[in-house]
This record gives structure tokens, sequence and C-alpha cells, in this order.
């Protein structure tokens, strides 16, 4: 789980300007610590399959975001997927 400090330090390296914690950016940075997190999780719980249907949840919004700014902004799209190491 991420605490304030670290989510803050992710949004401030992914803000487009000051006080911006809605861009799809921020957003697919976070999800994508979060993502991260329960990946994690599961090398430790295998078996936690409530937790890995929060994880498909999480994965689908990342993705459709993900499409959205490939549509609207094809540069900040690779330039996101660069940074964050996405496919």
């Amino acid at each position: 789980m991420q605490n304030k400090e670290q989510k803050q330090t992710l949004i401030g390296s992914f803000a487009a300007h000051k006080g911006d914690t809605g861009s799809a950016q921020v957003q697919i940075a976070l999800l994508t610590e979060r993502i991260n997190n329960l990946a994690e999780h599961f090398k430790a719980h295998p078996k936690d399959n409530n937790s890995r249907h929060g994880l498909l949840i999480l994965l689908s919004r990342r993705r459709r975001i993900l499409k959205y700014l490939e549509e609207e902004n094809p540069e900040e799209y690779s330039n996101i997927t660069e940074k964050l190491h996405l496919s």
C-alpha cells in the first residue's frame, strides 16, 4: 500500500502542473504502482483470488486510460509508457 509521501512523490513526477492529481498521466502512474504492489503480494499469497479480482479491475482501468491517452496525445502516451516500462 502506498503512503501519502510516496503518492505525492509519484504525483509530482508525472503532474503536468501544480495541483494536477487527475490527469491521465498521473492516474496511469498511480495505477501502475498499485498493480506492481499487488504483483509482489501474489508472490507470497498465490491463492488470494479476491485480490486477484481487484488486480484485474485495476489492469482494465489502466488499459482504458492508456487507450484514451494514445488517441488524444500519442506523444505523451509514448513518453509515459517508456517511463513506466509498459509494453
